[in-house]
């Protein structure tokens, strides 16, 4: 049994490729501008297209910053870009990163000859639709054109912005037929949430021109926010009723923004130049009028990964500051520089005592030094040792026998008291004896 996947499966897968795929990540493309939108939040909306195909464009309003002319309908341009796919929607587009101007399109070109040149292109097209009955149309077109056009009805400075998002969608057509089937189904899978209100006109035939006039006032009175006037193709006898002067100036007057959507891309009304946006066909005009609110959610959804992330950045650098500052804050905090003094006072108080002991145990030392020197000297000290002090009468050390007569008292100091004797004896050398005998 084949492996069967879902459709965002395929849709991611498909998307991978155009990533891998070296050329569209960066690929020039001429084209001729067309559906060009400026949309409220910047970007540009745009198709590119040529004879045989188109390419949906879109410029953020980060590179529109660079474009250095405004994008306008017709022009011939080369776009620089990548092609990437949009992956809830399946469908491919351009992601326009720088724009160049390259002339003025072709198909645009040729459209304003086809209007205002008098050559012998425009005389050989009046000639066949003249065979098919329609010159005298045409000329009453081109007539009507110019009048309208020298009014200022065409003026840039009366075109009203389309809002970027609506509520109510006013839709002035036919009630049958592709074109409000086309709006319905489009404005539906772009924005559900959209409230469309339908004024089924009459489109075709004499009584066209009353009734899309009143559709126009009616649904300015319901206040919409925007409004889609048109109808599906035809051939020009058929697309009449919004070639008249009427219609252009309720248009013209309608204080609520008009999308033309007449016919086809190829068929060109007088509303296309009075309405505020000319889209090429009723779906184009569905999808200009109505914001897709699933790509809104998505882009949503991307802002909010962005700033998450952008957030968390900002939030681990913060934390990387505050750490910093903190610690500089503690290193210059006065608790900590008095804890700091405090322990230095500490620590010069402990070595001041131990220099105080180390210096009172020196000067111990030298103490005990000379106190063993000084009992050494001590008369006390040699009393101890069996020695004694005599003194007599008069207070005087003996130290000669000459100094002492018989019977004379003297007073001898021991080590614990004195002792008081007389002297019976003297007794000494011969030359000692002489001298006291003498």
């Amino acid at each position: 049994m084949p492996n069967i996947y879902t459709v965002t499966q395929i849709n991611r897968y498909i998307k991978n490729m155009f990533t891998q795929d070296y050329l569209l990540q960066s690929v020039s493309i001429q084209g001729e501008v067309s559906n060009c939108k400026y949309h409220s939040s910047g970007h540009i909306y745009f198709t590119l297209k040529d004879r045989e195909g188109t390419l949906s464009c879109i410029m953020f309003s980060g590179y529109r910053r660079e474009l250095s002319f405004t994008l306008e309908e017709g022009q011939q341009v080369v776009v620089q870009g990548a092609i990437a796919v949009y992956e809830r929607d399946g469908k491919y587009q351009l992601y326009a990163s720088e724009i160049q101007p390259d002339g003025r399109g072709d198909l645009y070109v040729q459209f304003e000859k086809l209007l205002n040149e008098r050559d012998g292109k425009y005389q050989l097209y009046a000639r066949k639709i003249e065979k098919s009955g329609e010159g005298v149309l045409f000329e009453q077109f081109q007539k009507l054109k110019v009048r309208l056009m020298e009014m200022g009805l065409f003026e840039p400075m009366y075109k009203q912005p389309i809002p970027s998002y609506i509520r109510t969608l006013g839709v002035v057509t036919a009630s049958t037929g592709a074109a409000v089937r086309d709006i319905i189904q489009i404005a539906r899978r772009r924005n559900p949430f959209v409230q469309i209100l339908l004024y089924p006109a009459i489109v075709q035939g004499e009584a066209a021109v009353p009734s899309i006039v009143k559709g126009i006032k009616a649904l300015e009175k319901q206040g919409v926010d925007v409004m889609i006037v048109g109808r599906g193709g035809g051939a020009l006898e058929d697309l009449w009723a919004f070639n008249s002067e009427e219609v252009a100036q309720a248009v013209f007057d309608c204080s609520i923004p008009v999308i033309s959507a007449v016919g086809h891309e190829t068929d060109t009304t007088i509303i296309d130049f009075v309405a505020d946006l000319r889209a090429p066909t009723p779906s184009a005009a569905a999808e200009l009028a109505v914001y897709d609110v699933f790509a809104c959610l998505e882009r949503l959804k991307e802002k909010e990964e962005s700033l998450g992330q952008s957030m968390a950045g900002k939030l681990r650098l913060e934390k990387i500051r505050l750490e910093r500052q903190t610690l500089r804050l503690r290193h210059l905090s006065p608790l900590n520089q008095i804890r700091d003094k405090r322990y230095r006072c500490i620590r010069s108080e402990e070595l001041l005592r131990e220099n105080m002991e180390k210096l009172l145990q020196r000067k111990r030392s030298r103490l005990e030094l000379q106190i063993e020197r000084l009992q050494g000297l001590s008369p006390l000290e040699k009393l101890r040792q069996g020695y004694s002090y005599t003194v007599n009468g008069a207070g005087k050390n003996i130290r000669d026998i000459s100094q002492v007569k018989p019977d004379e008292e003297l007073t001898i100091y021991v080590t614990n008291g004195q002792i008081t004797a007389k002297v019976k004896e003297i007794q000494g050398g011969k030359e000692e004896r002489k001298s006291v005998d003498s």
